[in-house]
Formats: C-alpha cells, structure tokens, sequence
C-alpha cells in the first residue's frame, strides 16, 4: 500500500513539474525591459535574433508588443456579450503581437517560419520584426520611427497609405504612447545589454 501511495505521489509530482515546465513565463516587471529580460533571457536571445534577421531595434519591437499584449501569451481583444450570450469578437488578434490570422498566414509564407505560433514569445517577436521590416520595404517608413510603424501595424499597412489613422485622434495617443514606451525601453537596454549579452554567449561555453 505505502510502495504504491509513493509511486501515485511520484506521477503526480512528475505532472506538476512538467506543467511548471510548460507554463508561460509572464514578465511581471513589464515597464523595465531590463527586467523582463534577466527574468527570461530566452526571450533576449529571441529578441536579439530578431533585430539581426530584420533590422528592427529591440526596444521598436518590445514597446510594441507592450502595448498590444502587455506581454500576455494568450492576449486576445475582449469578448462582446448580448445578454447571456458571447458573440464572436471583432477581431481574429491573438497573442504576444496580436497578430490577426491574414498577417499571420503571410508572416508564414514570406518568413519560411512554418508551424510558427502567435502565443509563443520567439515567433511573436519575429513577426513584428518582419512586419516593421516590410513596412519600412512598402511604405518608407523607417523602423526607429516608432510612432508611424505602430500607426502602421495597428491600422495595417493599407489602411495607413489610405491615411484611416488621421481622424483617430485616440490611436495617435496610443501610438505616442508607444514611442514614449521605446525611448524609455532604450534607455534601459543601453545599462544591461552587455550584461545580457554575456549571460546569453556565455552559455556556448558549457
């Protein structure tokens, strides 16, 4: 009776720390990028691979995906309600980069990035680097110009050529917001970058 009460305790343990192992990690510290990057330096080592794929600087893409998810895994816009009743939301966004299933689907295609996920931190950052970096292709628009590319991500990069942006004053708060987020994001990332780095290139050495 005791071998078999310590073999379920065993399974059950197991279980829990493979589902420990599984969790996402969620940044609690979300206004300092420095500490959302010593508390999971994977997310660092993707976000410096991102920059050197795309061009994209670091801090460009992380303000982003602060306002979009407040680096929430499983982000998606709200549900509407009739009565007792869940309509379907208005938006197919989901994840880190609330990235909508069209833009997904091309990420995909033009990345090579297949069996990419929107709720996983390292293809998420990956495609905001891609889509700045096509927009800075199509539009122009540079990819240190923080306010104009999210103004571009969130309107989507036709609906920023037609210029839908210019009458919404509250998205042109959100997206100074955003600029605002980056410069205080850079500013940090300059006082542990170095420290970053070595806790990431130190690890080939084991």
């Amino acid at each position: 009776m005791k071998y078999t009460q310590a073999r379920i305790a065993l399974f059950f343990t197991i279980i829990l720390l493979f589902l420990s192992g599984c969790a996402s990690y969620r940044p609690t510290q979300i206004n300092n990028v420095c500490a959302i990057f010593r508390g999971e330096t994977d997310w660092y080592e993707a976000a410096r691979d991102a920059n050197q794929k795309w061009g994209t600087p670091i801090w460009v893409m992380m303000a982003i995906m602060h306002q979009e998810s407040r680096f929430i895994d499983d982000a998606q816009p709200p549900r509407p309600w009739f009565l007792f009743i869940p309509l379907p939301r208005r938006s197919s966004a989901y994840g880190y980069a609330q990235a909508q299933k069209p833009a997904w689907a091309d990420y995909i295609k033009y990345s090579g990035n297949r069996g990419a996920d929107r709720d996983d931190f390292d293809d998420a950052i990956d495609f905001v680097g891609w889509y700045t970096h096509v927009t800075q292709r199509r539009l122009g628009i540079s990819k240190w110009d923080v306010y104009h590319q999210y103004l571009a991500y969130h309107e989507g990069r036709g609906g920023y050529a037609r210029g839908t942006w210019k009458k919404k004053d509250w998205l042109k708060k959100v997206a100074k917001k955003v600029k605002n987020k980056s410069a205080v994001y850079n500013a940090q990332l300059k006082s542990c970058k170095a420290e970053l780095d070595d806790a990431i290139d130190g690890l080939w050495f084991f």
